[in-house]
C-alpha cells in the first residue's frame, strides 16, 4: 500500500506517541520511514531603536534549532531501527510549517503522511489554525492523523 511514510515531529509528547504508531504502521506494511523536522522560521524583527536582530544571534538560534531537530529525528531513527524499518531524515527551514511538510513529501517521494494532532478544541482550531489541518487541506498524498 504505502512504500514511504513521512512522519513529521515537533518533539511534543503527542508527536512522540505518533512516531511509535507510525513506525509500527510502516513495519506492518514493509514501508520505509522518512522523519521530518521544520526549523521555526524567525522573521528578523526590529527592537529598541529599530535595529534588526543581530545576524550572529539568528545564526546561533538556527544552529540550536537544527540540533534540537536532529535530536527529535534521532528518536524516529531509533524507533525505526528497533522495528527493522528503513529510515531517512530531513530538516528544512520553511517559512510556513505545513508547506515544509508538503514539500518534504515531494522531495523524499513519500506516498503518505503520518502526523500527530494535538486535539485542540474547535474554537482554538478556528482562531489559531492547525498545522495538521493545513496539511490535510493541502496534501496531495493520503494523511493519517494520530490522536
Amino acid at each position: 500500500m504505502f512504500k514511504n511514510i513521512l512522519i513529521p515531529t515537533d518533539g511534543s509528547e503527542v508527536s512522540r506517541r505518533a512516531i511509535k504508531a507510525g513506525v509500527k504502521l510502516a513495519q506492518s506494511l514493509g514501508a520505509k520511514v522518512t522523519g521530518y523536522y521544520a526549523i521555526p522560521f524567525l522573521q528578523p524583527s526590529a527592537f529598541g531603536d529599530g535595529e534588526l536582530m543581530n545576524k550572529e544571534l539568528v545564526s546561533k538560534l538556527d544552529r540550536l534549532a537544527r540540533t534540537t531537530g536532529q535530536k527529535y529525528l534521532d528518536e524516529i531513527a531509533e524507533a525505526a531501527k528497533e522495528a527493522g524499518v528503513p529510515y531517512v531524515g530531513l530538516i528544512t527551514k520553511p517559512v510556513i510549517t505545513y508547506e515544509g511538510i508538503t514539500d518534504a513529501v515531494k522531495k523524499k517521494r513519500c506516498d503518505a503522511i503520518f502526523i500527530a494532532s494535538r486535539g485542540r478544541s474547535e474554537i482554538k482550531k478556528l482562531l489559531l489554525g492547525s498545522v495538521t489541518q493545513k496539511v490535510l487541506s493541502h496534501s496531495r498524498v493520503p494523511v493519517i492523523v494520530y490522536r
